[in-house]
């Protein structure tokens, strides 16, 4: 018993201090004083359920024009308890088509006596967090003991996002470098929980960093011979604000959000290819660096295609909306590759892609060298590099 103690604090006790660490910066983080944008002074968003629908906005051919006048009953705010009549614009982007029994968010200002409500959009919070458990207990359900790890890598890497990375760039942490050092904690950790401490995990969580970097790279370039940055996306008038107000390099946004974004596909390929290469080494222990160098290789090749296909059309799909109003208006040729919209699009999933396949050959050697570095005389076969510290 006590040996297992012993052996379990052995295997754990650097991921409890990064996690201790980590939490600490994340909660002294969380006292920044934000530059207020917008006066909201005495406004809140409370919760409420439509009691009844007093005027619709429906026409008969299915559109919604104007708004529609509901009394709501509040759940939650100095109003709880009370039916207030306020009116919901009911359009696409703002407000809900309410009807009786829907739970909404109502944004509310309250002074004295007054009271200004209206409907902000439907109550998805409850909703938005059933599917996000849903999805946790299937990972653990079919992934077990290993799918409670990747569970918990993945709710690191969220949080990281949130309580560290936002923070630090609002304080005027460049966004770009910033991302990789996120990038690279937040893999150390996922590929940590998943491997353990062994050569597997360092040798897939440098392989993703590697690319990682090598996708920003690729992006920097991309950006440097078309000419476009971060400061052609669509809401750059917003960005200016804060450009102004805090000093954020908010050209920087676009590229560290590629690294982002690419990170889940690249660490896919990259412990594919340390795991698989272990794998082949403990099964041959004898083997040549060349022939295991070759033999990473044909096992990355048949990755790097289904993963830098899954990148690129992530992106596409995300483009869907914007080629399918290109398509409409007809829009010549030159016009769509030369839009800003469509270059950034490209420029996201090539440069990822770039990442995905680039990393293999990376992972590749850095596997090679590592598993073969302390290999044992050929009278005693070495171990199976995935389970050597």
């Amino acid at each position: 018993m006590q040996t297992k103690i012993l052996s379990f604090i052995r295997r754990w006790w650097l991921m409890a201090a990064v996690l201790i660490l980590t939490a600490g910066i994340a909660v002294a983080l969380q006292n920044v004083q934000k530059t207020q944008l917008i006066n909201r002074t005495g406004q809140t968003f409370e919760k409420g359920v439509v009691t009844a629908v007093l005027r619709d906005n429906l026409e008969p051919n299915g559109t919604r024009v104007g708004d529609q006048l509901v009394e709501v009953e509040m759940t939650t705010g100095v109003r709880k308890g009370q039916t207030i009549q306020m009116t919901s614009s009911s359009g696409y982007l703002f407000g809900a088509a309410c009807t009786e029994g829907m739970r909404v968010i109502v944004m509310q200002s309250v002074a004295g006596d007054t009271t200004v409500s209206s409907v902000y959009s439907q109550d998805r919070g409850g909703i938005l967090i059933l599917f996000a458990v849903l999805y946790l207990a299937a990972l653990v359900v079919i992934g077990g003991w290993q799918g409670l790890k990747g569970a918990l890598g993945l709710a690191f890497t969220f949080l990281a996002i949130i309580y560290l990375y936002l923070p630090l760039v609002y304080l005027g942490w460049p966004p770009l470098w910033t991302s990789v050092l996120i990038c690279a904690v937040t893999t150390a950790v996922t590929m940590y929980l998943i491997g353990g401490p062994t050569l597997k995990t360092v040798v897939a969580s440098a392989g993703t960093v590697a690319g990682v970097v090598i996708a920003g790279l690729m992006a920097a370039l991309f950006g440097w011979a078309t000419g476009i940055s971060g400061w052609n996306v669509s809401d750059i008038e917003t960005l200016i604000t804060l450009w102004n107000t805090n000093g954020i390099n908010v050209g920087e946004l676009l590229f560290a959000g590629l690294l982002i974004s690419s990170l889940g596909a690249v660490m896919d390929v990259a412990m594919s290819v340390a795991s698989s290469m272990g794998e082949v080494l403990a099964q041959n222990p004898s083997m040549h660096r060349g022939a295991l160098f070759a033999s990473g290789m044909r096992i990355g090749r048949d990755m790097m295609g289904t993963d830098s296909n899954t990148l690129i059309l992530a992106f596409a799909g995300g483009s869907v909306s914007m080629l399918l109003l290109n398509y409409a208006y007809d829009l010549p040729i030159l016009q769509v590759l030369n839009s800003n919209n469509i270059g950034i699009a490209v420029m996201q999933g090539l440069a990822g892609s770039f990442g995905v396949v680039l990393a293999v050959p990376v992972t590749v050697a850095l596997a090679t060298l590592l598993y073969t570095a302390r290999r044992k005389p050929a009278a005693e076969p070495a171990a199976n590099p995935q389970e050597a510290a």
